[in-house]
């Protein structure tokens, strides 16, 4: 691992610092829409998660471009990688690797050797991942969280940076098995991958049935994206706005320390109490505050503010909300109620110590 960047000081330094930042996001945004058409949300949904050194759940329905976006993202990326197709059939070993016997053909001895399998590259499409029993998908538990892989008592360390990116089928499909609630706490972001309008549909075409192949070129390496990651952590939050963080993330338990507030989405008509069985998390409030830091760099700032913690909450809580049977009843879904809960959240706190 090439050492760490060191954060910005002088405002010269911090607007240089932005100004590359913001020059490699964009040259990597453009490189992907070489490919990917009609996809900037998403687009800048991955990349933000990338540069917050976290992994990505990918949903939508079959044929929308998922995985062509993973693949042109690895283009553009001087990383290894590998593409696992999750089925009912695959087993751990197919993800993690396995122990076999070699033998040593000048001494005759036999013993076990690891063989590595394709989570040990860098960037990992996990392909239609809820199509694999639990079993298998747990088997990404250790990798995406703690950047190892442990076989036969033996730990073995991931090269960094290291990104898991997933996609799945909505889970009321057939032959889909449903993410546990480890697995997606795990995934810094959930994009939802929607239909393509009728301009970016007929873009689609003239690109995908001529003779054209559009290449998306290779714009950053591995150090230079772990030094990007820790200019990101340096990026200065202010006390309150660490507490708007806080609270957003609180006001997601029900019957907890804001379900009575005021102002809480817990209170009379609140949201939270209604239809929340479980709430966010504290990874989702370091989900929120990293997005919040890239964003703010993506918009020229080394500071955080409110809106960039706004523009990424959807993404950081969607998948990290278990809703009770009276959501389901009233076809609630989590984007409604962590909007609703961003609404009724001020921004400044109702008292002090809260």
């Amino acid at each position: 691992m090439p050492p760490a960047a060191d954060s910005p000081h002088t405002p010269a330094e911090v607007k240089e610092k932005c100004e590359q930042f913001r020059a490699t996001y964009t040259k990597i945004r453009s490189e992907i829409g070489k490919v990917v058409v009609g996809a900037g949300p998403v687009v800048d949904g991955v990349l933000i998660a990338l540069f917050a050194g976290g992994n990505v759940l990918l949903e939508g329905l079959p044929g929308l471009g998922k995985t062509l976006l993973v693949r042109t993202l690895a283009q553009t990326l001087s990383l290894p990688f590998s593409r696992i197709q999750f089925t009912p059939d695959l087993m751990p070993s197919d993800v993690i690797g396995t122990n076999i016997v070699m033998e040593d053909p000048q001494t005759g001895r036999r013993k076990f050797e690891f063989q590595k399998g394709p989570i040990f590259a860098q960037v990992v499409l996990a392909d239609e991942i809820n199509r694999a029993t639990p079993k298998t998908q747990s088997a990404l538990l250790e990798a995406m969280q703690e950047r190892s892989v442990t076989v036969a008592g033996i730990t073995h360390k991931l090269n960094l940076p290291f990104l898991v990116l997933a996609t799945q089928n909505p889970i009321e499909q057939e032959g889909t098995y449903p993410l546990p609630e480890a697995q997606l706490d795990r995934f810094i972001f959930k994009i939802t991958v929607g239909y393509s309008n009728l301009e970016d549909l007929l873009t689609i075409l003239d690109r995908t049935t001529g003779t054209a192949n559009p290449e998306a070129s290779n714009v950053l390496d591995g150090p230079g994206i772990l030094q990007a990651q820790q200019l990101v952590r340096g990026v200065v939050v202010a006390p309150h706005v660490k507490e708007y963080v806080a609270r957003l993330v609180l006001a997601t338990h029900p019957q907890g320390a804001l379900s009575d507030g005021k102002f809480a989405a817990g209170g009379p008509g609140g949201p939270t109490n209604k239809y929340i069985r479980c709430g966010a998390s504290p990874r989702a409030a370091q989900a929120l505050l990293l997005g919040a830091k890239v964003r703010a760099m993506i918009e020229g700032r080394y500071h955080v503010g409110y809106a960039d913690v706004k523009s990424v909450a959807l993404l950081s809580l969607r998948h990290r909300l278990i809703l009770n049977f009276e959501a389901e009843a009233d076809r609630i879904d989590p984007d409604a109620i962590v909007r609703q809960i961003l609404e009724l959240t001020p921004t400044e706190p109702v008292k002090a110590g809260v």
